[in-house]
């Protein structure tokens, strides 16, 4: 009797310690196979690191919409700045008028994009020296590089030397104060007004006097 019930001991203490073990073995290959799956998370091409800065097709594609120019010419003139200055992190779309006799004056306004941000109204002025006598309007989009908060552009602007051209059907030009560029783009006749720019002082709101 007594040699039975040793045997029953053995068998359940066997018994018990295999039922642990694999216990221990699922929890092991389940704790395995999560780090794993964690660890080996598949990447989407759709994943993409979220950035400020705008891709040249978004740019490409406002621009041809709002100058209302073939998808050719505004691919043509974006390709131009982005070869030169990269990608911009905000935009400024608007409009703006100048009055000139050889020496005149600008006056625009409009809307200040920017991907974390709600749009913010912004106007510029500043002196002209073309050739043409009288009054024009124009479109103009700007692109903005390295701009850091909204007040950084509520400044006096001065447009870079020699940075003028003119494609397909749009002009554009350069301007930099510090670390901050812009690059207006212009379409027909107001674009050639403002060759010789010498500045755009961009304000929160309207200003007549050019300063």
């Amino acid at each position: 009797m007594e040699d039975i019930i040793r045997r029953l001991a053995t068998r359940r203490a066997l018994l018990t310690g295999f039922t642990g073990a694999a216990a221990l073995a699922a929890a092991g290959c389940t704790s395995s196979d999560t780090g794993r799956n964690v660890q080996t998370r598949e990447t989407y091409p759709g994943d993409q690191p979220v950035t400020d800065e705008y891709r040249q097709e978004e740019i490409q594609g406002a621009v041809e919409n709002f100058f209302g120019v073939t998808a050719q010419a505004s691919a043509e003139v974006v390709e131009r700045v982005f070869g030169d200055l990269g990608r911009p992190n905000a935009y400024i779309a608007g409009e703006e008028a100048s009055a000139a006799v050889a020496l005149g004056l600008r006056y625009g306004e409009g809307w200040l994009y920017r991907r974390s941000q709600q749009p913010r109204q912004v106007f510029w002025t500043g002196p002209s020296l073309g050739v043409d006598l009288g009054v024009n309007a124009s479109k103009c989009f700007t692109l903005v590089y390295d701009l850091q908060t909204v007040d950084q552009l509520f400044q006096r602007i001065p447009g870079v030397e020699g940075s003028y051209y003119f494609i397909a059907g749009i002009g554009v030009n350069y301007q930099r104060a510090g670390n901050l560029t812009l690059a207006p783009m212009r379409t027909g006749i107001g674009a050639r007004v403002g060759v010789n720019v010498g500045y755009l002082n961009y304000t929160p709101e309207r200003e007549w006097v050019p300063l």
